[in-house]
């Protein structure tokens, strides 16, 4: 008896989702009896987590908007990786990428806040972040097309070089480094959210909508349209089923892989200035993991624009609200509410595995007898 693993054909939609739902069921019932185990009521716990804390809470349109700067970040970061993804050009840089989108964002906002209008300065900030996460995307690819190197290995290792810079930066106290409050004894990042920071438009009672939230919608549209109407999207698909096809067609595949891993790594760069340009501020922590959780997010929408969207807003309510639950729940701390975060992604990932392959059971000799 041997066991194969199968590529699925067409699966319906009722099963994929029955199999996502299950995945999530699973680890909230996992969560659940760890909950009971602890003295904790798992529907007080949920209820809590997946309202984001906001029933009965008088300042509940800032939880919104905390969300909201989560989830932007997080959607954009995702929806860059997508494209280098589409052509199986496998980019785990998104942390550094976003720290160094991050650290030029900072260096402009200090440098010319204040000096020029916010918004030149805001639109520096922008291109700033992008240029200089472009081109930190941009030599991993290059070295791919000049000599064929592994981008795994290569955008992983470059994600610790651009950490290292960061805290090295953030905890180095020295005349010359102007990141750093020049006031503060101790190395305290220096606050930039009174001279310039993107804006938010009043909309219902106290809330306020950040405009990045709409720019990001934009662009969500933009990336939709580059890859279905465009002859550079289409090149991007080319070139992820086939590169040798892609050749054959004529297509020139070197300059094809440098733009788009140039354009994935500059929309990173953007998504970290919406975050640093929102928060006014620069930290070791300004990632939040988001490189790594959008590349999660990318997988399980299966790198379309729309449910990358989806995919994230549920990701955040997930991180956010368990958060909020864990600081409600004194029995409870942020490791549950990490490690829940990690069940359901496991088991979602698993799912997912299944709506792609199914198992088949062969005996040696025959044919197939079952599959799972």
């Amino acid at each position: 008896m041997g066991m194969h693993i199968v590529k699925r054909e067409n699966l319906p939609l009722w099963q994929k989702v029955c199999l996502y739902v299950g995945a999530v069921a699973a680890a909230l019932l996992l969560g659940a009896v760890l909950l009971l185990a602890i003295g904790v009521d798992p529907i007080a716990y949920y209820n809590r987590m997946f309202t984001l804390g906001t029933v009965g809470n008088p300042i509940a349109y800032k939880v919104y908007a905390n969300y909201l700067a989560d989830l932007v970040p997080l959607v954009l970061t995702s929806l860059a990786l997508s494209l280098a993804f589409k052509m199986k050009f496998w980019n785990i840089g998104g942390e550094g990428q976003f720290i160094m989108g991050a650290l030029a964002t900072a260096v402009v906002a200090i440098k010319l806040g204040g000096v020029l209008p916010t918004a030149v300065v805001l639109i520096l900030m922008c291109l700033a972040a992008m240029v200089a996460a472009g081109i930190y995307g941009l030599i991993v690819a290059a070295l791919k097309v000049k000599f064929g190197t592994n981008e795994t290995l290569l955008t992983l290792m470059l994600n610790y070089v651009a950490l290292y810079l960061l805290t090295y930066l953030m905890e180095t106290k020295v005349p010359w480094n102007f990141l750093l409050d020049p006031t503060a004894v101790r190395p305290v990042p220096q606050s930039f959210d009174k001279m310039v920071k993107f804006p938010s438009i009043p909309l219902v009672g106290k809330f306020s909508l950040n405009v990045c939230v709409i720019f990001v919608v934009l662009i969500g549209l933009l990336i939709h349209v580059y890859l279905r109407r465009t002859k550079q999207g289409y090149e991007i698909s080319v070139v992820g089923d086939s590169a040798g096809t892609a050749r054959y067609a004529g297509m020139k595949v070197g300059p094809i892989v440098l733009r788009t891993v140039f354009l994935s790594a500059c929309l990173i760069g953007l998504a970290a200035a919406f975050k640093v340009g929102s928060t006014g501020i620069l930290s070791t922590t300004i990632t939040e993991d988001v490189g790594w959780t959008g590349i999660i997010v990318a997988w399980l929408a299966q790198l379309n624009t729309w449910a990358i969207f989806l995919v994230s807003a549920l990701v955040c309510v997930l991180h956010y609200g368990s958060t909020v639950a864990a600081a409600t729940f004194a029995q409870v701390d942020s490791s549950f509410a990490n490690m829940l975060q990690g069940v359901i992604l496991f088991l979602v990932l698993a799912a997912d595995f299944f709506t792609r392959f199914r198992v088949v059971m062969v005996k040696k000799g025959g044919s197939d007898h079952g599959n799972g």
